[in-house]
């Protein structure tokens, strides 16, 4: 059966491949042009249509494979290289437009990425967590049509930001799962191809057409070739006389005018006309004038700015309190001065996601999948079993202790933590990252810990072949 589900998907890739063919010899047997320029693709574009039938295609049958949030990520990813598709065809037929037209095109480009990091947010208690990550933190590589100089490197630094996360998953499913595997490879094979792909065709930036016209100020609605102007609108209805005269009206104007002139011509007699204002009423000889404002500019204030009752410094709503098990994760969230919280009913393939917490202590009993700690203040976990990971971030003054076995603890973005380890937990891998004020308990006897700092100041020297990174004496 896998079989023959393996011979219909390469089919179906060899079918999309011929109708890529199809439509190009189309449009250009049919003569479709825009503007005065062929349909034809590029070779460019022909190019990046291979990315898309290779690595992409494996990536997205991959990652059904796997389905949930990755199936739902990876369509996401589909559909912004689509329209980067879209971006580098139209380059190839018009001519670079102005920095604030060129602006509006790459916006599109910019939603997709926006909208992928997005998701990754809102699933941040995913048990896919690591794969999201690694498409979320590699996603702006698609940014590398802004890139003028060498976009190249910019998209292996982007693909490199992608390993921190997939070395994870290699990790998480080496011996469970090689779906997992293989939707590392594939989604790491698109940026490696994407910069073969930029090293042959646009090496030192993204390349536009010499002959064309300027690109349009839309990616998706192309200005189309003028049509012939309208004819002129009928002439308008005969003016209409009045049967008064208006000699009136320009005589009041000029009355007006004289009137005005009169005044100005009065010299130093202009001030007489002036009231005494007394020193009690100057805000330069009355301080407390100043700081009660004028009373003249009340009105007008309120009337300019009708909602000027309402704070502009309000704090906001605060959420209500949440314990709650929502499928397969639980939710502990906007928690305050609360020291009692206890999930004891708990599976293996179950997380835990505490979030905004202040001020609270939550205690997790049995075996579970993982717990992350995100954007919370002065809080304790007390946690017995993990078999993945324990990962803080965004958080300040944190309190971890594991009961039994964890393998990984991961700290990034936090001030302030500590880790208080069992005799079954010392074996466990500590990852920090962007974080400071982090120290190890590690036990000493039956009731008493030894406290061990984590370097937060390092020195990196070449010895002749590559880098040497180790901590500094000051940083312990």
């Amino acid at each position: 059966m896998e079989a023959l589900i393996e011979r219909l998907e390469q089919a179906v890739i060899r079918l999309e491949q011929v109708s890529i063919k199809m439509q190009a010899s189309n449009g250009m047997a049919n003569g479709d042009c825009v503007n005065g320029i062929n349909g034809g693709l590029s070779q460019c574009v022909e190019a990046f249509d291979l990315l898309l039938t290779g690595p992409v295609s494996d990536y997205l049958k991959n990652s059904r494979a796997i389905g949930d949030e990755v199936e739902k990520h990876a369509e996401m990813v589909n559909n912004a290289l689509q329209t980067q598709r879209k971006f580098l065809k139209m380059a190839s037929t018009h001519q670079q437009p102005s920095q604030t037209e060129l602006a509006d095109l790459l916006k599109p480009i910019s939603d997709h990425i926006q909208e992928i990091q997005s998701f990754r947010e809102r699933n941040r208690g995913s048990s896919l967590f690591n794969h999201l990550s690694a498409v979320s933190e590699s996603i702006p590589a698609l940014g590398w049509v802004a890139v003028n100089q060498k976009p190249g490197p910019y998209v292996k630094e982007m693909n490199d930001a992608a390993t921190f996360y997939t070395n994870r998953v290699l990790k998480d499913y080496k011996e469970r799962d090689r779906r997992h595997g293989e939707w590392v490879r594939s989604y790491l094979c698109i940026w490696t191809e994407l910069q073969v792909f930029i090293k042959q065709h646009h090496t030192t930036g993204l390349v536009w057409s010499k002959t064309g016209p300027v690109a349009p100020p839309s990616l998706f609605d192309p200005v189309p070739s003028a049509p012939c102007p309208p004819p002129p609108p009928p002439p308008g209805p005969p003016p209409v006389f009045a049967d008064e005269d208006p000699q009136p009206q320009a005589d009041s104007t000029a009355a007006q005018h004289s009137a005005l002139f009169a005044q100005l011509n009065q010299g130093m007699d202009i001030t007489k006309g002036l009231k005494h204002v007394s020193d009690d009423k100057k805000t330069h000889k009355n301080p407390n004038l100043r700081s009660q404002g004028s009373p003249h500019h009340l009105p007008l204030a309120k009337s300019r700015n009708p909602g000027a009752g309402s704070s502009p410094n309000a704090a906001p709503q605060k959420r209500p309190p949440l314990l709650e098990l929502e499928g397969k994760k639980w939710r502990v969230e906007n928690f305050d001065q609360k020291h009692d919280l206890v999930i004891d009913e708990t599976e293996l393939k179950q997380v835990v996601y505490i979030y905004g917490c202040n001020n609270s202590t939550v205690q997790v009993k049995g075996k579970i999948n993982s717990i992350i700690i995100d954007n919370c203040k002065k809080l304790g976990l007390v946690f017995e079993n993990v078999v993945g990971i324990v990962e803080v971030i965004n958080s300040k003054s944190i309190q971890l202790q594991a009961l039994a076995k964890v393998p990984t603890i991961s700290i990034n973005k936090t001030e302030g933590c500590q880790v208080y380890l069992n005799k079954d937990s010392l074996n466990c891998d500590i990852v920090s990252a962007k974080s400071s004020e982090m120290n190890i308990m590690i036990p000493d006897g039956d009731d008493d810990y030894r406290e061990f700092p984590v370097p937060e100041q390092f020195k990196t020297v070449w010895d002749g072949s590559k880098l040497m990174t180790e901590p500094t004496e000051i940083a312990g």
